[in-house]
């Protein structure tokens, strides 16, 4: 059914609530033009061939006729609320937020914030509604002159635009065009009078040059709606306020030549920025300075080298246009895909979908199995890539960035998000024992951490295994925090150095004597073709027995794991790379009296020899010896874990002179695969150096735009634990209590530890935008808000400084503060980043369950507590040490100069107090009328819930089998070693 338009000789009622007023409608695409609409008038909008391929923007008297053509999108204002309706066929014409508007008519009530996108002549064209601005009622003097002000700001505006687009700028002084006093006032008068157009000549996606004419607008949207859904394109989005760049850029979209005059921006690494708001002019003041843009971030953009950007959603057309990327910059991308990132697929890895810039390439790191849901890749897990880091690479410097902000527009232009950054001085030459510092020195490990992190993600994509040569580049030794990590999988804590006997060599089995100070690290694997070994050859009773009597006679450690023998394979066709595993004995060792227990991994064995035949690393191994002889004997049908061991080879210090540009993956899997701390175990990592004071503690916050589902006192006592709480000692229990002086969930319980800052409902109402910003922003269940409603948890969320206030925060902050008793000197830790307070984030510990069988006790208990991460994240600590301790890091202006992006301290939920909850917001919603979609999971730009409600992992479901690629791999290795020794034997 068709509604009604508004009649012909509508008039805004100036004395409707709100009164005679501006709508501030803001253009979107590179030229950010600010349009200005009167809250008394009736706007058109309509192409112009005339105009050069443009739409332009109608204003006309109440009084005055719109004929049927021109009227096809009409805007009605009636108070403060500004009515959209169009009346094209096409269903995809015209989008409100990214959804389309049903065909035939409308209106459309559009609130603060909405944006609106048309498709006229295969072009997209959008707008979005920044403010109202009231001229208030019973001060009709003061409405006028403020009227007469905007009027004139208008014309200087197109005055100012006319003179940057002409050919001949100095003209406009000295000739006809230049406008002074009378003819000012003339110019104010004719706007007054309404007969003027507003062009938005600012196109998303513009239309080719060579468009054929005689192709009519209906068969046009008929053909853009026909398009594939899954096609990238521009969408709608929000350019930055500045009113001098946006001139400037306004000028030469269409040839891509348009230039940033942005200034660029420092920092030490000590401070914590936030993102610049559009339509938030603040006075020039301290908080000014603690606020950046996406292109100061990357300015000057003309000598980037190459950049690097991980995000959860992305808008990537938008981030192209709008910092003005070079067709011919590197720019890889690593970002969500829930197909992609859970197939196992390595083609899937990455994409280039971008014809203009054939130089962006997308990667989308890949979920393991162990976090699926029941081993089964099918039942994907909840996992998400979820961290913002940004790292531009220039000549003289590397610059770090990490953000809470996702790369589109609405989280850098109408969403609260933290930034932090600092560059990085380029080395004389590449240092690559920087990337491979010692497990005992974390102080000086950003390098370790960075390229660690960057590896994870890029390991399935060669291609873009240079970035760990880049970084080996750069001296990250004033590094002002701690990098904090979190890469799924299932994590055992990292074993201590182990003195081995063995080494992995080229040619014959190597017996040298391991040093400590040589030790880099540990990698968790496992042997493959072990079940193969012993049921499938006739003599599999014999080696059965020689199986155990050689690991009867092996000393175990304090580990209980036992060394084992590494063996290149060098005659087996199958693969040049193939290792094997050997048990013997290790005091007299030879290999006709050993026994082979199976090979490494292909995705292991390929990275470990060609480095270790280089001579740039040493490998050996270690294995549960009893683990062994499950799996030989048949009682279990899981992977025998390995632990590979790996040191400094005798070619290490030649590094830079011997890597090679085909090295480059290998070594980017070495380092990926090293044993890092994850999640919660970084974090204890980190903050352990230091021995807080519990008595001196004054905060203990978090904010998050995100609460998880599994969220309860356990695991909120293991993040503050994690973090260094502890309880006062129990008279009760003793000191060789092992939780004795830990902050155990029943502490939690008595009296929290942590305050969360979450907004209310309330809050969000009455934000500028409403609840529609904030529905696919916020995430707290309300199966969380029950357990943990009554416990005095709660804090409501008040944005900082004040001009922020009613703009919705996407912040995760964390900040334990201690307070000095000598002198009030304050100290302790803040973290910012992507982690949101959840288990999928930190991770969620995990301890070995009670079983039945002995067997399987015993086989749990070797590999002692675990921690299972699901998402991709990354944030930044920045610690200021308690007095007495050397500052090793950041916060070097002390922890009161870290300012917070929310208020401090946050009041505490009253009792009629309720959080934004998913139904909360639903309900706001309903009773505001607000329609609701219950499909946009592919529009929103925002967090997703990252839980399941009804899943619990247990370490029972997260012991893993060999893969079937794993078994054909060994028992075709295992075909050429038997077929190799029936030769031998017959020559």
């Amino acid at each position: 059914m068709e509604v009604e338009p508004p009649p012909e000789n509508y008039h805004g009622d100036p004395s409707a609530p709100g009164g005679l007023g501006y709508f501030h409608l803001r253009l979107l695409g590179p030229a950010a033009s600010l349009l200005l609409l009167r809250s008394d008038r009736l706007y058109s909008l309509s192409f112009s061939r005339r105009q050069g391929h443009r739409l332009r923007l109608l204003a006309s008297p109440a009084s005055r006729h719109l004929s049927r053509r021109r009227r096809e999108l009409l805007l009605s204002t009636s108070g403060c609320v500004l009515r959209f309706t169009h009346y094209f066929s096409c269903p995809d014409a015209v989008r409100v937020n990214g959804q389309p508007l049903h065909s035939g008519g409308g209106p459309a009530d559009l609130a603060v914030g909405d944006e609106v996108s048309l498709l006229l002549l295969g072009a997209r064209y959008g707008f979005v509604a920044e403010k109202f601005v009231s001229c208030e009622r019973g001060e009709k003097a003061a409405g006028l002159r403020e009227e007469v002000l905007v009027l004139k700001a208008e014309s200087l505006r197109k005055r100012l635009r006319a003179i940057s687009e002409s050919h001949d700028p100095l003209s406009f002084f000295g000739g006809p065009h230049c406008l002074t006093g009378d003819s000012a006032d003339a110019e104010v008068k004719k706007e007054r009078q309404g007969d003027g157009f507003l062009c938005l000549d600012n196109p998303i996606n513009p239309v080719p040059q060579n468009f054929p004419k005689e192709i009519t607008e209906e068969k046009l949207l008929r053909e853009e709606c026909n398009l594939d859904k899954d096609k990238l394109e521009h969408h709608s989005e929000v350019a930055d306020n500045d009113p001098v760049e946006s001139s400037q850029r306004s000028k030469g979209y269409n040839n891509g030549s348009v230039e940033h005059h942005t200034e660029g921006c420092y920092s030490d690494g000590s401070k914590i920025f936030l993102n610049r708001l559009t339509g938030i002019r603040p006075d020039i003041r301290a908080e000014e300075h603690s606020e950046v843009t996406l292109p100061q971030l990357l300015h000057p953009i003309g000598s980037l080298l190459r950049v690097f950007i991980t995000t959860f959603t992305s808008d990537i057309c938008w981030f192209l246009d709008y910092c003005n990327i070079p067709q011919h910059l590197p720019v890889t991308i690593a970002c969500h895909n829930k197909e992609r990132c859970w197939s196992a697929s390595r083609e899937s890895r990455m994409a280039a979908p971008f014809v203009n810039h054939p130089n962006v390439l997308l990667v989308y790191p890949q979920f393991p199995e162990v976090i699926a849901f029941g081993k089964d890749r099918k039942k994907q897990g909840v996992a998400c890539h979820h961290p913002k880091l940004i790292v531009l690479q220039r000549e003289d410097s590397m610059r770090v960035i990490i953000t809470s902000a996702n790369l589109v527009p609405r989280q850098w232009h109408l969403i609260t998000n933290t930034v932090w950054w600092q560059d990085f001085p380029c080395r004389t030459s590449p240092d690559y024992s920087a990337i491979f510092s010692a497990v005992e020195e974390p102080k000086s490990d950003f390098a370790v951490q960075l390229v660690s992190f960057i590896g994870s993600l890029i390991n399935e994509v060669p291609s873009q295994a240079y970035w760990i040569n880049e970084i080996a580049k750069y001296n990250f030794e004033g590094a002002g925090g701690y990098l904090v990590a979190s890469v799924p999988g299932l994590y055992m804590p990292s074993p201590c150095y182990l003195e081995s006997n063995y080494c992995l060599s080229e040619k014959h089995i190597l017996h040298t004597k391991s040093a400590h100070k040589m030790f880099l690290g540990s990698v968790q694997t496992s042997v493959v073709g072990l079940s193969h070994r012993f049921h499938i050859p006739s003599d599999a009773g014999s080696q059965l027995k020689a199986l155990s009597l050689f690991l009867g006679k092996c000393r175990e450690n304090m580990h209980g794991t036992t060394e084992v023998i590494l063996k290149r394979n060098t005659n087996i066709p199958a693969d040049a790379n193939a290792v094997s595993v050997l048990v013997g004995d290790l005091d007299k060792f030879s290999e006709e009296d050993s026994v082979q227990l199976g090979f490494l991994p292909r995705e292991v064995a390929k990275w470990v020899s060609p480095l270790g035949d280089l001579g740039l690393f040493r490998f050996s191994a270690f294995i549960y010896p009893r683990e062994a002889l499950e799996a030989a004997f048949g009682v279990t049908n899981t992977k025998v874990q390995l632990l590979l061991y790996v040191a400094k080879g005798p070619e290490f210090s030649q590094i830079s002179a011997l890597i090679c540009d085909e090295h480059l993956p290998p070594l980017c899997s070495l380092v990926t695969s090293l044993k890092r701390s994850h999640g919660l175990w970084r974090l204890e990592e980190v903050l352990s150096q230091f021995k807080w004071p519990e008595t001196l503690e004054t905060d203990f916050v978090y904010s998050a735009s995100s609460i998880g589902t599994s969220i309860n006192p356990q695991f909120i006592a293991n993040f503050a634990s994690a973090t260094g709480k502890r309880s006062n000692h129990d008279f009760d229990s003793e000191e060789s209590d092992p939780e004795w002086g830990c902050w155990t969930a029943g502490h939690e319980r008595n009296k929290p530890s942590i305050s969360l800052l979450f907004p209310t409902i309330e809050r969000v109402k009455s934000a500028a935008c409403g609840v529609q910003l904030s529905r696919y922003l916020l995430s707290l269940p309300e199966k969380t808000w029950q357990i943990l409603g009554s416990t005095g948890i709660f804090h409501d969320a008040i944005p900082h400084p004040h001009d922020r206030i009613g703009h919705p925060m996407h912040v995760k902050v964390a900040q334990r503060r201690f307070q000095s008793r000598r002198g009030g000197h304050s100290f302790g830790w803040t973290y910012c980043g992507s982690h949101n307070f959840s288990p999928a984030a930190w991770g969620q510990p995990l301890r070995p369950p009670p079983k039945a069988n002995p067997t399987e006790v015993t086989r749990a208990a070797s590999s002692g507590p675990r921690l299972h991460i699901c998402n991709y994240e990354l944030g930044i600590i920045l610690i200021v040490p308690p007095p007495g301790m050397s500052k090793v890091s950041g916060g070097k202006h002390g922890i009161d100069n870290i300012t917070l992006p929310f208020v401090i301290p946050a009041p505490r939920y009253q009792h009629s107090d309720r959080p934004a909850t998913p139904l909360a917001m639903q309900e706001a919603m309903a009773e505001a009328c607000i329609p609701q979609s219950n499909d946009f999971s592919e529009e929103t730009d925002e967090e997703i819930p990252d839980e399941d409600d009804e899943h619990v992992v247990e370490l029972s479901d997260c012991c893993p089998e060999d893969k079937e690629e794993e078994k054909i791999y060994a028992e075709t290795l295992w075909g050429q070693v038997y077929s190799s020794q029936s030769q031998g034997k017959d020559s």
